[in-house]
């Protein structure tokens, strides 16, 4: 395969960014890096580990039902955070303002970060802005990083999952790309759709108090459930044995997938995640997820195997086998 010459928009999401990662980004940056990519950085400290993330927000529009590139960009670094078990500390956020940005629009998604960080105990610590010209920056561009403080006990990585363990998903999956999609492209028919955009600190938290052995949490956003199994497989070397009508697919997800031909378990989500654990520790998993308001919904999707031909398969409504493979690229490009 020849090598990568110029940025496509595929390099943005599922294999073609684990490609621009594996070729360009990880030989030049981190040369000597070697194990699993995870959500955060986990580092030691005096008397505690912390974890620490990073990441840009170019959503389109910036605001959507369900959210904004505000709120988008205060849970997306704390939904990093917690998913490798750190309670989240401290945010920076540097904003990139397009000439012509309306300052109204610029107040309620600012204030929308403010209240996301407020509400999960994060402080906005340091920051930086930048203008440039009327058309080079879609109005508004966001990047945050977060540092969070990781919970006793807890050991959380995506090379981790074992066979015979369970594989759950925190609630009903597709709905922030499907919403995403229908405000920028006005579809009436998926009009119904709200983003699932929330902070996951506080459910995980309850997760992995009750259930410490919990081995691998993964925040299912660009490349939706798809990619991140894939991630989950190939980092393990097993295999994830999906059932599918197990798996919860919200009516407006379902409706909109069958007339645009997407998989609803390749479209992004912004506050659902998948977790894996010992199967014996499942039901009490469950429990505690279905307790909390964003885990309405939550179910055991399915297991893991002894690693075999594919990553991910899944056991069809119609009684057959089939693959599940991470998207090829974006499938739904500035979804966040």
């Amino acid at each position: 395969m020849p090598g990568i010459t110029r940025i496509q928009l595929s390099h943005g999401s599922g294999s073609g960014q684990q490609r621009l990662l594996r070729e360009i980004l990880a030989p030049v940056l981190l040369p000597d890096r070697q194990g699993v990519y995870e959500d955060a950085a986990v580092f030691a400290s005096p008397g505690k580990r912390l974890a620490f993330t990073t990441d840009s927000f170019v959503v389109q529009p910036l605001e959507f039902p369900g959210g904004d590139i505000g709120k988008l960009a205060a849970c997306g670094t704390i939904n990093d955070l917690a998913m490798m078990g750190a309670m989240p500390l401290h945010l920076s956020v540097a904003l990139i303002l397009e000439e012509g940005l309306e300052t109204g629009l610029l107040v309620r998604v600012l204030g929308s970060l403010a209240r996301v960080c407020r509400e999960t105990g994060v402080v906005i610590r340091c920051g930086d802005t930048k203008v440039v010209e009327r058309g080079k920056a879609d109005g508004l561009f966001v990047t945050t990083a977060g540092i969070g403080a990781v919970l006793p006990r807890v050991r959380l990585s995506a090379a981790y999952a074992r066979p015979g363990d369970a594989v759950l998903v925190s609630g009903p999956i597709g709905l922030h790309g499907i919403t995403v999609l229908a405000a920028r492209k006005n579809l009436s028919f998926a009009s119904r759709a709200v983003s699932d955009c929330a902070p996951l600190a506080e459910i995980v938290r309850g997760l992995l108090d009750a259930v410490p052995e919990t081995r691998v949490l993964r925040d299912a956003t660009r490349g939706g459930v798809a990619a991140v199994l894939n991630e989950i497989a190939e980092s393990s070397e097993v295999t994830i044995r999906l059932i599918q009508e197990r798996i919860p697919v919200p009516e407006s997800v379902e409706g909109a997938c069958s007339l645009l031909g997407l998989d609803p378990l390749q479209v992004a989500n912004e506050g659902r995640f998948v977790a894996v654990l010992p199967a014996g520790r499942a039901e009490a998993a469950l429990a505690v997820l279905r307790e909390h308001e964003l885990g309405q919904g939550a179910a055991r999707i399915g297991a893991v195997e002894e690693q075999g031909r594919f990553p991910v398969i899944m056991e069809t409504l119609i009684g057959g086998t089939r693959s599940v493979e991470t998207p090829p690229g974006e499938l739904l490009p500035r979804i966040c």
